[in-house]
């Protein structure tokens, strides 16, 4: 099984730069996508063989989630828990026969951190969300979780300590998370592997010289692992400013 997640950063605009040629080709079982970026009846997508569920943001051109599955879920749910007011359109649960896949876009704390008590908050309220999953059944978690853990995930580690996304309190959440019974899938092939990146400034040549972060993953419940075959980060294809990351089960 084939699973891609990819924050688009605007999908019609993705669209225009290949998106649908980058989709047909990996030929995903699930493909995920954060930060749409439109509402209802602003795009119109032929995926042939796929359900399509998207989650909207009440705001305009704004954040936004969407999965697209060639299996049809048990169910699907919007928001945490029962809490399906979730009015930036940031998260989808699918339920499998064998797993839960939660996509997720996660709140930016913003350049100066005025969103960082409700970020960490947020943090706290999926934990507690995916565990309670977890005791069901296996968990798969993707999305954009803009959060660089490690120092090996993102380029200038010295000069973004304490800014967003590289805070000691955003990245001790993530720790959290993953001594919760998670596991980093990208991590479990590549515990230290450098210069991986899925996101980059569209500042003059940032891309071009790699100076990125690694904020966009795939995490999976611990018994998941003997499933694990491969995990990949697709840097070559462009159209966002971040790119697919890809995660294969056996």
């Amino acid at each position: 099984m084939k699973l891609v997640s990819w924050n688009v950063n605007g999908l019609r605009a993705c669209v225009k730069k290949g998106f649908l040629d980058y989709f047909h080709e990996v030929d995903a079982d699930i493909f995920c996508l954060q930060e749409t970026k439109l509402q209802a009846g602003q795009i119109d997508l032929e995926l042939e063989g796929y359900e399509q569920y998207w989650n909207y943001a009440e705001k305009k051109g704004y954040s936004g989630t969407a999965v697209f599955t060639k299996q049809r879920p048990l169910s699907v749910s919007y928001g945490v828990g029962d809490n399906e007011d979730e009015v930036e359109g940031r998260i989808i649960t699918l339920e499998f026969d064998q797993f839960y896949l939660v996509n997720i876009y996660t709140p930016n704390a913003k350049r100066d951190l005025s969103r960082l008590a409700e970020r960490l908050e947020w943090e706290d309220e999926m934990r507690v969300y995916l565990k309670e999953l977890d005791q069901v059944k296996p968990v798969i978690l993707c999305g954009d979780l803009n959060v660089a853990h490690q120092e090996i995930d993102l380029k200038n580690y010295k000069t973004n300590r304490g800014n967003s996304g590289f805070t000691d309190e955003e990245r001790e959440k993530m720790t959290k998370l993953l001594t919760a019974g998670f596991v980093d899938s990208f991590r479990y092939f590549y515990p230290e592997t450098t210069d991986s990146y899925t996101w980059w400034s569209y500042m003059n040549k940032v891309r071009e010289r790699n100076i990125g972060w690694r904020i966009d993953y795939f995490i999976v419940s611990e018994r998941l692992t003997s499933r694990l075959h491969k995990a990949s980060i697709h840097s070559h294809i462009l159209g966002s400013d971040h790119c697919p990351v890809i995660l294969e089960l056996r």
